[in-house]
């Protein structure tokens, strides 16, 4: 068991009140911090929870799994390729079916990846944990806007980032340069450290936008997941001894989802700041954004940049 912080006793079947009626979205739900996340709200009597992945046996396995014990809630897998922006468009335009959604977590993601370019020539880290996701909430922003329209409505937007942000090169985002690999000496990281900035400041933009949404970036510790058991020897040890340096050990997939279920279900609406960055478990933690992490100047390029581009893969055809 790893080492956590903040709220320590938050127990998410204990702590998260019934989700009678709820409609809910996970992305990247096969494994990992997705799976553990689909299981633990299933266990509360969603109306319904989406979630989306790649791997259509593990996504089977899931829901045998779920069902078999909360019979009751309704799942549904979306086939998702978040390499293309066409895939993302077309998951959720002929997957998503309700006229509801509740919750949102932007979970799926990739870490230090060698260079590489998605299929819409994007580098790809900033591809897939950013734009991915943008085009995903961008595509759900009207549903998710209706349904906090409702009474007693509570309606949240998870995005997980990471510390890892720290590492963004020093302008923040090179927009000149997110169309090519963007290689260099460390570049995986600085990369990632791109693509995770560019998670805690949308989110700090949508929230800005959209008050009637509780929005909050979330960092999940270090997690033994996929994430990081698929690092290379070097690269792994370099995540784990910063992590020792900092006097955490690596978490377990069940606490590294912990601060995303917290500020998904299991917080009181009146204690979330809407736009914060948490750390786990449920730490409001905006003391550690740099300068470039809080500039609302860049936040509103960001979303500006964002918006222009995905006009081009969510109006045309492939």
């Amino acid at each position: 068991m790893g080492q956590l912080h903040g709220r320590t006793d938050f127990i998410p079947d204990r702590d998260i009140p019934s989700l009678d009626g709820k409609v809910i979205l996970v992305t990247g739900g096969t494994a990992g911090l997705g799976a553990v996340t689909v299981k633990a709200l299933a266990r509360h009597s969603p109306a319904h929870i989406y979630f989306t992945g790649r791997n259509a046996a593990a996504a089977e396995e899931l829901i045998q799994e779920v069902q078999a014990n909360d019979v009751s809630v309704g799942l549904s897998f979306l086939t998702m390729d978040m390499m293309s922006l066409h895939s993302v468009r077309d998951c959720i335009q002929t997957g998503f079916r309700h006229e509801r959604l509740d919750i949102l977590i932007c979970n799926a993601g990739i870490m230090a990846k060698p260079a590489e370019l998605t299929q819409d020539g994007f580098e790809i880290q900033f591809g897939i944990n950013h734009l991915a996701h943008a085009s995903v909430i961008r595509q759900l922003t009207p549903v998710l806007l209706k349904t906090a329209e409702q009474l007693n409505a509570d309606v949240r937007l998870v995005v997980l980032t990471s510390t890892g942000f720290r590492g963004h090169p020093s302008q923040g985002i090179d927009f000149e340069k997110v169309r090519t690999t963007q290689n260099s000496v460390g570049g995986s990281w600085i990369r990632y450290g791109q693509s995770k900035l560019a998670n805690v400041i949308y989110t700090a933009e949508f929230a800005r936008r959209h008050p009637s949404i509780t929005t909050v970036s979330v960092h999940p510790g270090v997690v033994a997941t996929d994430l990081v058991n698929g690092l290379s020897r070097v690269q792994r040890g370099f995540v784990v001894f910063t992590n020792w340096i900092a006097g955490r050990t690596l978490l377990q997939p069940e606490e590294g989802a912990l601060n995303q279920l917290w500020a998904a279900a299991g917080a009181p609406k009146a204690e979330m700041v809407s736009g914060a960055f948490y750390m786990p478990i449920g730490v409001e933690s905006n003391h550690m954004l740099d300068s470039v992490a809080k500039s609302p100047e860049l936040a509103t390029k960001l979303w500006r940049w964002t918006e222009e581009t995905l006009k081009v893969y969510q109006e045309t055809t492939p």
